[in-house]
């Protein structure tokens, strides 16, 4: 609908208005999704720091506990029954394994241990030494999910001995049908071994994803971009009576 200004005109033609709406409504709701991831990793990262408040002692009853919660354990390492969560890339960027290796607990139950990150060396078809001593030892670390992918994409192949086993993302549920211990606690799922626990790998734990403000310098993008597509539509409209 036109609408006269002094000397000028703001004449919108329908099909540039139904598409910039369009496009507002896209730009707009992009940057109030970046705001709502803004707002879930915070709560991430605060979770995290606050799980370094106190350590509590994990056994095999347990009772569930909050993630990132810092914890300890006594038992042994299960070094014959080892899982390698393939496609993990360090803080650098190279790629990897995770290496996941099932903990007896002191008195009965299993927990599964993140000891860290390795490289995948010259050949994925050479996997790596993972050896780990059977000894007694007291363990520190954080509660834990396993590692998830962001879509998933097909089913992945069935897992099957030797050990250590590769793995795409597999659910602890996956895993617990696969190995050999069956008491498993219900205090975590798994726990991120601390980077100056012996017999781990490269340990530099962090919540998953991007900072907040990182979100945050999107979600301003977003809106900056649909403010300009604003100013663009009521420009390109506006002549000359």
């Amino acid at each position: 609908m036109p609408f006269q200004l002094g000397t000028r005109i703001f004449t919108p033609r329908p099909f540039t208005t139904l598409v910039t709406i369009a496009l507002l409504v896209l730009l707009v709701s992009l940057g109030r999704w970046q705001l709502r991831r803004a707002h879930e990793q915070q709560r991430l990262f605060d979770e995290f720091a606050a799980g370094t408040d106190a350590t509590q002692t994990l056994d095999g009853k347990t009772a569930p506990l909050q993630r990132f919660q810092r914890v300890e354990a006594n038992g042994h390492y299960d070094p014959g029954h080892q899982i390698l969560i393939d496609n993990m890339v360090s803080d650098d960027g190279r790629a990897g394994y995770y290496v996941i290796t099932p903990f007896a607990l002191t008195g009965g139950g299993w927990l599964l241990v993140n000891r860290g990150w390795i490289s995948t060396g010259a050949s994925r078809a050479v996997r790596p030494d993972v050896a780990v001593p059977d000894q007694q030892r007291r363990l520190q670390g954080r509660v834990d999910h396993l590692p998830s992918p962001g879509i998933h994409m097909g089913r992945p192949a069935p897992l099957a001995p030797p050990y250590p086993i590769v793995a795409t993302y597999p659910s602890f549920a996956e895993l617990a049908a696969l190995l050999p211990e069956r008491a498993w606690t219900p205090a975590a799922e798994l726990v991120l071994l601390d980077a100056g626990e012996a017999d781990g790998y490269r340990r530099r734990w962090t919540p998953p994803g991007f900072p907040p403000m990182r979100h945050l310098a999107y979600a301003v993008q977003w809106f900056g971009l649909a403010a300009a597509l604003s100013v663009i539509y009521v420009v390109t409209n506006v002549k000359r009576r």
